[in-house]
């Protein structure tokens, strides 16, 4: 991936504390931000059968250096045996914000 700056997409149960989760990410500079987005339902097949869960999107913008490190707490904070994990690169952004998402995932 060439692209040094990342936003990282999962989902969380709406059950569970997603705000807590988050806070993790952030605390342990993983994360620059992350928005929780409001409740969704979603629709996916799993184990063959078609399912329906209530969940939130979860957006985390980050670095690419960052992203092994992200995708490993992910799995350990999870709860799903296959949580999503989709990581976008950034084309472009403002200077300062970029510059944010660095400082704020290294010290």
């Amino acid at each position: 991936m060439d692209s040094e700056y990342v936003i990282a997409l999962t989902t969380f149960p709406a059950d569970q504390d997603a705000v807590e989760f988050a806070r993790i990410l952030v605390d342990e500079r993983l994360a620059a931000c992350v928005n929780i987005c409001p409740e969704m339902v979603s629709i996916y097949r799993w184990q063959g059968a078609v399912e329906q869960d209530r969940e939130r999107q979860v957006i985390i913008k980050t670095t690419q250096a960052r992203v092994l490190a992200l995708w490993e707490r992910i799995r350990a904070l999870h709860t799903y045996d296959v949580p999503e994990f989709v990581v976008l690169p950034v084309a472009d952004g403002s200077d300062a914000y970029l510059r944010w998402i660095a400082e704020s995932t290294t010290g």
